[in-house]
């Protein structure tokens, strides 16, 4: 008899020491009736849900009674720890008496994750760059040295080999030195193949109810037919917000000139490599001359560059095919994996798939790189992922604008032929806008394009000082972020310290600012999803502007102008989805816990005057909303207070941060006035503020403007207007839209926006 999923979940929720949620509950039900009926469903599960383990269980409760494991896929190795290490030997432990068995678990990740025993036993030629031979290593041969002794001596120790187990870690120049790509490996060819920690790690998965892995590895799985991760009819995908970003990345594509180089030297005196050498001198002395950004086609020059490099590449391949596989050791394999890939990249380029992107970017370790990626990934994940199993889908961000539809579109969900699927909101038991205030600092002028203002810089210092330090600086760039932390530095002094992404470490940094409240830590990207720090140490997030893609990005601007050239609206469906989901896990970063307190500033008066303001706002957690400067200021330097004080709570610490500082904001104006305090009425009201503020109406267009220009329509009207918003000149727009400058600059005048 099927065992009782409220019984399961009663029974997990105890084993991990939790509380019933209602979220929680509800998402469990809708993820065990998904994977009864196979259909596909999405899942926004606010902070504080518990959403692992109302997955977690059902899936438990699917394998076991299916006979087949359910896969699990996380963007982060920081989630994959969590439940492999945490949640999973906990549910375990708690479901065994209902189940009749203890449910088994796995962790399969790429091969590069593992120590490959045939290469430290000296199978496989040295690494370029390496400084000693892998049979010469001791410890005076510097810190590379130090590192390989270590990893040999561990591999004499490890049951997994998973480079996650050794701490502390080594550096991936060490680390190459004991591991070796899928296209390197010789597989079941290879002399210690029975002894492989990797054909071990996945001949185990065969045999557990849950297999957990990333979603690298899960989408290569996938396109390439399943033939590493076990036959499954489940897969439920974490922090599937990320999900798009990291597929494409993944099949994204290259070709350098040092990419040529040192294939040709793998080649060694198996083959003769000088004309693909000489080949790729050429294609990189060629390509450093060419400007930033995408080709809409491939010069004549390059194309014939490209074309040289391939079909030498091809030469060599037919010189490293091995007579018999006898013959295909590894340093013929790993020449191979090398030649292959330049052939295939350039194959790629040189064929102009329909969708694929070709740009050019700089790097200044590098040089000039030659990338190419696909424009959607929508198709490819709903015919590879969504094919043939349920899927799960689920974050904290994927509601956005107040519809799932933006994200189910970008994963191939959404138009003719999609796969039935439901998305579901469960909430978070935080109650938001009595926890936290959104402010808008209405007063700045509009983020210019020459860095931070002096004013958004004031603004930064009077919000810190405010809060006593505990802020977390988000920004659009890195740039900006060094810009804020050298000049907070300098007004702080010693007063509050000021860490900055790229001083040390994520890890250390975040750790240091968890540590002592009175730091504050800017950053970029990274930051923007990565940190959990619950408590006093982060009690004010500031964003400095909307993340929208650069202008610039090869991949947006692509993707928006061929929405546009279907009869969309490319700037909502890519730049303002772009971000609504920064800034939304940006604002997230604030409230980690139902005792969290505290203010998330936009320095971008954008967030309550632009057309798309009210599609930003509806993406973000319901936070009070204001832009009244002085009640934030008395909320964060009340929350310093009593941070501070180390005190028990009192009945002014328990009263919702909004309705105390809104109390005492009218207190200071009654004393400054020296009359009865007046009520304060902010822009919305309490019971409103599931909404971030009311969405702005549209400006309404000039009535004399004239009539448009030949071959403009009114959706051309839109995008004007919203990359005019976003900050965009004349030429930048006549780049996005595709039409004539001057076109351009009179229809601008036309609508009263020039």
């Amino acid at each position: 008899m099927p065992a009782d999923l409220d019984a399961l979940m009663h029974a997990a929720v105890g084993g991990v020491g939790g509380t019933d949620r209602p979220g929680q509950q509800q998402m469990a039900r809708a993820v065990d009736q998904a994977a009864g009926d196979g259909s596909h469903l999405l899942v926004q599960a606010g902070t504080g849900t518990g959403k692992s383990l109302a997955y977690l269980v059902p899936a438990i409760r699917h394998a076991v009674e299916s006979g087949r494991p359910a896969i699990v896929a996380t963007a982060t190795l920081a989630l994959q720890a969590q439940i492999v290490d945490r949640d999973l030997p906990r549910i375990a432990d708690a479901l065994a008496p209902i189940l009749g068995r203890r449910p088994t678990y796995g962790l399969v990740k790429g091969r590069r994750n593992y120590l490959c025993l045939h290469k430290i036993e000296g199978g496989y030629p040295e690494e370029e760059d390496a400084l000693l031979d892998v049979g010469e290593v001791d410890r005076n041969a510097g810190k590379l040295g130090e590192e390989v002794l270590r990893l040999r001596e561990w591999a004499q120790e490890t049951d997994s080999g998973e480079r996650d187990e050794l701490v502390p870690g080594v550096s991936e120049r060490a680390w190459r030195q004991v591991s070796v790509s899928a296209e390197e490996c010789l597989g079941s060819k290879c002399p210690m193949v029975t002894e492989c920690f990797v054909e071990r790690s996945r001949a185990a998965a065969k045999e557990v109810d849950v297999v957990v892995t990333n979603h690298s590895f899960m989408a290569i799985d996938s396109f390439e037919g399943r033939q590493m991760l076990p036959e499954h009819d489940l897969l439920v995908v974490d922090e599937a917000h990320e999900l798009v970003d990291r597929v494409t990345s993944t099949i994204t594509d290259e070709v350098t000139g040092g990419m040529i180089s040192t294939a040709a030297r793998r080649c060694g005196r198996m083959a003769d490599a000088s004309t693909m050498r000489e080949a790729g001198e050429m294609l990189q002395e060629l390509l450093n001359g060419m400007q930033e950004g995408r080709l809409l086609g491939i010069p004549d020059n390059l194309g014939l560059a490209l074309t040289r490099v391939r079909d030498a590449a091809r030469s060599v391949q037919s010189e490293l095919k091995p007579a018999s596989p006898a013959d295909n050791d590894a340093s013929r394999q790993v020449a191979r994996a090398a030649i292959d890939e330049i052939f295939d990249n350039c194959d790629r380029i040189l064929e102009g798939r329909e969708l694929d992107v070709v740009w050019v970017s700089q790097d200044q370790r590098r040089g000039a790189i030659l990338r190419v990626a696909p424009m959607s990934v929508a198709m490819l994940l709903r015919d590879k992922v969504f094919g043939d199993r349920t899927v799960i889908m689920t974050s904290a961000t994927l509601e956005l604008g107040g519809s799932f539809d933006s994200v189910a579109g970008t994963l191939g969900l959404r138009g003719e032929g999609g796969p039935r699927w439901t998305g579901l909101d469960v909430g978070s038991p935080f109650d938001y806008p009595r926890q936290a205030i959104a402010y808008v600092a209405s007063q700045l002028p509009p983020p210019g394009r020459d860095g931070t203002s002096t004013q958004a810089m004031d603004e930064i210092e009077t919000l810190v000082r405010a809060a006593g330090g505990r802020t977390l600086g988000l920004f659009s760039s890195t740039r900006a972020a060094r810009a804020a932390a050298e000049e907070m530095r300098s007004r702080f002094g010693d007063d509050i310290p000021v860490l900055c992404q790229g001083d040390d470490q994520i890890r250390t940094l975040v750790a240091q600012f968890a540590a002592d409240p009175r730091t504050c830590l800017f950053g970029t990207l990274t930051l923007w999803q990565g940190v959990d720090v619950p408590g006093p140490s982060c009690q004010l997030v500031i964003i400095d502007r909307i993340p929208f893609p650069r202008p610039d990005d090869p991949l947006a601007s692509a993707r928006s102008q061929e929405i546009a050239r279907r009869g969309g609206n490319g700037f909502m469906s890519v730049s303002a989805t772009h971000a609504a989901l920064r800034l939304a896990q940006g604002a997230g970063r604030l409230v980690r816990s139902s005792d969290d307190r505290g203010v998330v500033a936009f320095l971008d008066t954008r967030m309550i005057t632009a057309r798309y303001a009210g599609f930003l706002q509806k993406s973000l957690p319901p936070f009070w909303p204001t832009t009244d400067r002085a009640l934030v200021l008395k909320a964060l330097r009340r929350l310093d207070e009593t941070a501070s004080e180390h005190s028990a709570p009192t009945a002014a610490q328990d009263t919702p941060i909004v309705e105390r500082a809104a109390t005492e904001a009218a207190e200071v104006a009654a004393d400054e006035t020296h009359d009865e305090p007046a009520e304060l009425t902010p822009e919305v009201t309490p019971e409103m503020a599931t909404q971030v503020t009311a969405e702005p109406e549209p400006a309404p267009e000039p009535a004399a403007a004239a009539p448009p220009v030949s071959g403009w329509s009114a959706e051309d009207d839109e995008e004007l207007r919203d990359g005019a918003d976003l900050g965009l000149d004349p030429q930048e727009l006549a780049e996005h839209l595709d039409k004539p400058l001057d076109d351009i600059r009179n229809r601008l005048v036309q609508l009263g926006i020039g």
